[in-house]
């Protein structure tokens, strides 16, 4: 895929995580129960993911290329997917799903704009330029506009 595609694919994502964080907040709402909500759409989306597994792969890893992985990287992602979508469930009826998402998505570029400067969890440096920082003091100005 070339860049112009890779970006499309990330605005389309971002809708498809505002869509679905609408409908289940609104599923939480229904079944009175925002755990609830989360189960259904982390079950949901674990079976999703199961059968593009069995439809994609076709080499599964060895023993050694398993046991090489460290043991925090096994629940680590999964659990802070569980909060990150049960906390976002919660907060949506509450606060709207703009704000929730402006504020998700502002908390998401200054923490990756800061962990890939650092090259946190071996990703690419991606070095913090004046650039940066001023799109993200603009970013958090537009935020403070759009919300007040």
């Amino acid at each position: 895929m070339n860049n112009s595609s890779l970006l499309l694919l990330s605005f389309t994502v971002g809708i498809l995580v505002v869509i679905q964080g609408g409908i289940n907040a609104r599923l939480g709402i229904l079944l009175n129960n925002t755990l609830l909500a989360t189960s259904a759409a982390l079950v949901m989306s674990a079976s999703f993911t199961l059968i593009a597994v069995f439809m994609t792969v076709r080499e599964l890893p060895n023993i050694d290329q398993l046991q090489s992985i460290p043991t925090y990287m096994w629940f680590t992602g999964g659990a802070l997917s569980f909060l990150a979508v049960t906390i976002f469930y919660y907060i949506i009826p509450r606060i709207g799903i703009s704000t929730a998402v402006i504020f998700g998505l502002s908390g998401q570029i200054i923490f990756a704009a800061i962990a890939g400067h650092f090259g946190w969890f071996g990703m690419p440096l991606e070095p913090m330029t004046i650039k940066k920082v001023m799109g993200m003091i603009v970013m958090t100005l537009g935020i403070l506009l759009i919300k007040y």
